[in-house]
């Protein structure tokens, strides 16, 4: 039961009940409800703003963690990064170089992984930024790992047929016993003995008497045996595979025609005196991916490292060419 109120009345000079009107009563309890709804609305707003709802500090929790996920992740990225361009550096300068395979050009390594719209479905966010970046260097990571795993099969490949690249490179002088200075021309740029000018010699020139024999010095197919009064004169091509060629020019007669097999150490044909020559003798060229290389690195299984360097000797003095 509520308490009733008096008030003191100064004209009677007594304490009277207090009576309100029910519209006062009415005006209160509305202006009481409205006080206390803007209250509430305020204490909503500020805990919104400055400390946020439960769900919100949930959320907010997750994307912190989910960032401190992707950083994590981009470490590991970079950790693979450093790893994968090890493996490049050593399939290119070891491996390859192992099976004398030209390295992959860096366009084939870095070639590209996905159109220009490949990441619309990731933007519009507000970390959009860091997720199409990790994206990004996923599958900039994914290309690189596919072309190095093409290369790895492709070296395996190679490594099986080891035993045949190996016969078929030529290794040995194309004239059997021969002494280191019956060489009488090495590569490189020499005299030349019509002219008497400098020219380069893309080739080795071996000395001797006509009817030498001369041999194969890899296994290979014979690809062209050419007759002709100038130039090389009568030669012979060898095409062995793997990007090598040899050419034996200047002979007298052949022992093979264009398409035989050949193996090393077989005769192919006689030294003579045809073409641009001035005496009898041989000019031997190793070609390498249609481009002359200095044949003395491929005596390898005829002379010793003390010959090698005899030879490399000789080749510095100034010589004149023999065609």
């Amino acid at each position: 039961m509520a308490r009733k109120k008096y008030i003191f009345n100064p004209q009677t000079l007594e304490y009277e009940e207090y009576k309100t009107s029910r519209k006062k009563k009415f005006w209160s309890v509305v202006l009481y409800l409205l006080s206390t709804s803007v209250t509430a609305f305020v204490i909503v707003i500020l805990i919104q703003n400055f400390f946020g709802s439960p769900t919100e500090r949930m959320q907010s929790r997750e994307i912190e963690y989910l960032k401190l996920q992707y950083d994590i992740m981009n470490d590991k990225i970079d950790n693979l990064d450093l790893l994968l361009a090890e493996l490049e550096d050593r399939d290119d300068n070891i491996y390859r170089m192992i099976f004398e395979a030209e390295p992959i050009p860096s366009s084939v390594r870095k070639a590209g992984y996905g159109g220009s719209n490949r990441y619309m479905v990731l933007d519009g966010y507000v970390n959009s930024d860091m997720v199409i970046n990790t994206a990004k260097r996923i599958d900039v990571l994914s290309s690189q790992l596919y072309v190095q795993s093409k290369s790895f099969d492709e070296i395996y490949d190679m490594a099986k047929n080891k035993s045949e690249m190996l016969s078929c490179i030529p290794a040995i002088m194309p004239v059997k016993g021969t002494d280191i200075y019956r060489i009488s021309s090495h590569y490189g740029h020499r005299t030349d003995p019509f002219y008497k000018v400098t020219k380069f010699h893309g080739g080795i020139d071996f000395s001797g008497p006509v009817g030498t024999c001369i041999y194969a010095t890899g296994d290979g197919v014979v690809s062209k045996v050419e007759k002709n009064k100038s130039g090389y004169g009568n030669n012979i091509i060898i095409d062995h595979g793997y990007g090598y060629k040899t050419r034996y020019a200047h002979l007298h007669s052949f022992s093979v025609k264009k398409g035989d097999k050949v193996k090393r150490g077989q005769e192919i044909g006689k030294m003579g005196n045809t073409g641009k020559s001035t005496a009898p003798h041989l000019h031997y060229e190793v070609i390498k991916n249609n481009k002359a290389i200095n044949p003395i690195n491929f005596f390898y299984n005829d002379i010793t490292p003390e010959e090698y360097d005899k030879i490399l000797e000789l080749s510095q003095h100034p010589s004149q060419t023999m065609d």
